[in-house]
């Protein structure tokens, strides 16, 4: 490091060697003077380090004689400094000893508040076991009171021949009795605890005995408010195991016992059939009632289906005003993820259920816009498609009803409903929303997941994920469609290019200065799809779709002008060759007797005209004619005869 901080004297510039050659950490003398030695002779190398030399010696003198002046002084300024040190010494000696006594103070006062702290704390805890021990008590007696009141004047219009409790009682003891729990749980190991516990045994076992009777009472009355308010009496103190073995042990097991016979399964195997018939019929007419009150979120499940089921129709209809979507369908789908999450929806021991809804909703969803790509594009609006006749049924039960007939006997052949491009138009952008607004629900969902304590967040990201690619997957087909659409309608007008000798063929026309009608017809389609959606679409959408639509129709427009100018082309060489062989001939019967431009000439003028025309209208709606195929190839094309034409004018 220091020898690179060196600088050497710079010697005569007859040198033979290079001083820095000095310096170098792999410095070797006797590569360094075999070097040398393949340029100069070995007295020429040591005049030159003897001259060299000397200027080392006087640089070194004149460095020394620089810096002497400090040299001489420094043992002049260092006098009595040993004494100022000393001096030094004694009060930093006393700052010391004042900081190790202030630190000492402040770490006294530190372990004084930390002290005081943990006191705090442990009378904090002891509070909080205090007011747990005193609610365990006051559930207790209210409990306690509850129970007592049963045979009190408040309730004498109970059955005074039941001791059973009524379900609203229950499900007030059963609030309480979960407040009993935990604070129970939670004061566990305290004495006082200890002493009522047998308060609280026996609150459990009167509890348990009540719903018992009560869920037996539902039953044989085929009370279904009863066994419902039961049911989530037991629900709600976390007993529904209870209420499984009770239902098991009451109602299973005697039919059980009942139908299978020891002596019948010896017998004839068309008695263990009958057997098996039986054993089936026990849920449809001996758990009808519990069916019936468990089947309550199975026929919100169906209601949100049936709705959405009812907009998926052959029929695109148009979606309410205010919606952020373009399709009912579409709408339909979004407000059905919603009302999934919705507060009043929404029951945690239900999470599970509402979630595969969910993902079935995203999967019918994108089924039902694949199946879009398999109908017809029509060239009718989309309001002016008619409804056909026996399809698109809004109601859910006949839409159930015909999918179980479906496959059982011949079915008629439902006609093929087309969709219009402006439909298909509207699904992209539905779909483009749907994508948007996935994160929106996930945001929704994952309060009521923590609510239950669900953790495994990733799992539900990656599932929403996997929909939204699905549904993703759609738009290359749609927007396929789409642009297969406005090339279609693009080109029908193009190709008018056909028409264009027909015009100028023996009609003596004056020549061409404007481009064709049929270009802007053309472009009428883009101009409405830029100007008409883009309130919709992403405008990297509209220009994918007029950037593809443009390419395939230029392409084809390419092949028919390129098919017109051969055309031409070869009918002037079979004039010009009939010209010769009939040399009488006056004039060439293609154009005027005169020197004006003759109709093939027109005819090569008015195309070239036709596709800068077409160019400047490409540039207008914001694309590049380089990026537009074969349109670089057009140009070319028309530029040559445009150039043919010109060429014999004045």
């Amino acid at each position: 490091m220091e020898k690179s901080r060196m600088n050497l004297p710079k010697g005569p510039d007859t040198l033979c060697f290079d001083k820095d050659e000095f310096m170098k950490e792999d410095f070797d003398v006797d590569h360094f003077v075999s070097d040398c030695r393949k340029r100069v002779q070995l007295e020429a190398l040591r005049d030159d380090l003897e001259l060299y030399y000397k200027l080392l010696k006087t640089a070194m003198v004149e460095l020394i004689n620089k810096d002497y002046a400090d040299f001489v002084n420094l043992s002049t300024n260092l006098v009595g400094m040993d004494r100022a040190l000393s001096q030094l010494s004694v009060p930093l000696g006393q700052l010391r000893e004042e900081v190790l006594s202030l630190r000492s103070s402040v770490s006294e006062g530190i372990r004084a508040v930390d002290e005081r702290m943990s006191k705090q704390e442990d009378i904090r805890k002891k509070k909080i076991c205090v007011l747990r021990l005193i609610q365990v008590i006051r559930s207790v007696e209210k409990i306690e009171k509850i129970l007592n009141s049963q045979h009190s004047k408040e309730t004498s219009a109970l059955e005074a021949s039941s001791p059973l409790l009524t379900g609203q009682i229950l499900e007030r003891i059963a609030t309480e009795f979960n407040q009993l729990q935990f604070h129970a749980v939670q004061s566990k190991g305290m004495p006082l605890l200890d002493k009522i516990r047998p308060r609280i045994a026996g609150i459990t076992a009167m509890l348990q005995q009540s719903l018992e009777g009560l869920l037996l009472e539902g039953l044989r009355t085929s009370s279904v408010d009863v066994i419902r308010h039961c049911l989530r009496t037991y629900a709600t103190i976390d007993k529904a195991r209870d209420a499984e073995a009770l239902v098991g042990q009451v109602l299973v097991k005697p039919y059980v016992d009942e139908v299978i016979v020891e002596q019948i399964a010896d017998a004839h195997p068309s008695d263990l059939q009958l057997m098996y018939r039986k054993l089936l019929e026990f849920v449809p007419h001996h758990c009808r009632l519990l069916r019936e009150v468990t089947g309550g979120a199975t026929s919100r499940f169906r209601e949100i289906a049936g709705s959405l089921e009812a907009a998926l129709t052959d029929v695109l209809e148009d979606a309410p005003a205010g919606s952020s979507y373009c399709l009912l369908a579409s709408h339909r789908t979004w407000s059905s993820l919603q009302r999934c999450w919705s507060d009043q929806m929404f029951l945690p021991l239900l999470v599970h259920r509402l979630w595969r809804l969910t993902l079935q909703i995203l999967a019918r969803y994108s089924v039902f816009v694949k199946e879009l790509l398999l109908r017809p594009i029509s060239n009718e609006s989309a309001k002016d498609i008619k409804k056909p006749s026996g399809t698109g049924s809004k109601d859910p039960s006949v839409a159930q009803g015909n999918c179980e007939d479906r496959g059982s006997g011949p079915s008629e052949t439902k006609p093929v409903v087309p969709v219009s491009s402006t439909q298909l138009v509207y699904v992209v952008a539905d779909l483009d929303r749907l994508q948007e607004q996935l994160p929106e629900l996930l945001e929704t969902i994952r309060p009521k997941l923590e609510v239950i304590g669900f953790k495994n967040f990733s799992s539900i990201s990656a599932a929403l994920e996997d929909s939204r690619l699905s549904l993703s997957a759609c738009v290359p087909a749609l927007s396929d469609r789409v642009t297969q659409d406005l090339s279609e309608s693009c080109f029908s007008h193009l190709k008018s290019a056909l028409e264009v000798p027909r015009l100028y063929r023996r009609t003596n026309k004056e020549v061409p200065t404007t481009a064709s009608s049929y270009v802007d017809s053309a472009l009428k389609p883009l101009h409405q799809l830029q100007s008409g959606h883009k309130d919709k679409l992403k405008q990297a959408i509209i220009q994918q779709w007029l950037e593809g639509a443009l390419s395939e129709s230029t392409h084809k427009y390419y092949e028919t002008v390129s098919d017109v100018l051969n055309s031409v082309r070869k009918m002037e060489e079979s004039l010009k060759r009939l010209k010769q062989a009939r040399r009488t001939a006056p004039a060439t019967p293609a154009g005027p007797s005169g020197g004006g431009m003759s109709d093939d000439d027109k005819i090569r003028l008015q195309l070239a005209l036709d596709v800068a025309y077409l160019g400047e209208q490409i540039e207008k709606i914001g694309l590049r004619t380089k990026d537009i195929r074969s349109f670089p190839a057009l140009t070319e094309l028309v530029a040559a005869a445009k150039d043919q034409a010109t060429a014999g004018q004045p």
